[in-house]
């Protein structure tokens, strides 16, 4: 069963990375939950990384940005909603985008 239902879109300013965040009501513990975004552009510069078992998100963006912080950027750029994927279970490769080239738009996944 599907308990994130009624999926709708907060408007912050659309230069913000929460422009177009998507927020989901869970009906098994009666809260709104917040999603991943999708509004980066990918038609950028990536280079591809071969997932391995202990790779998770914020690891891929200390190795690649020297910051885990940024974790939301690969996310986004490969369309991934939930931010603790066992990526090894989805990919076996995950594009990691230039992060000096990366850009942001209006655009929805």
């Amino acid at each position: 069963m599907d308990i994130l239902k009624n999926k709708q879109y907060v408007n912050f300013d659309y230069n913000s990375r929460y422009a177009y965040t998507p927020i989901y009501y869970n009906s098994d513990d009666s809260e709104w939950v917040t999603g991943i975004g999708s509004n980066v552009f990918t038609n950028n510069s990536w280079v591809a990384h071969k997932v391995s078992p202990e790779d998770n998100l914020d690891k891929l963006a200390l190795k690649y940005y020297g910051n885990p912080t940024y974790w939301w950027v690969i996310a986004y750029y490969n369309n991934i909603q939930d931010a603790f994927v066992k990526l090894i279970d989805f990919f076996d490769i995950i594009k990691i985008p230039n992060i000096a080239t990366v850009a942001f738009g209006n655009e929805r996944a």
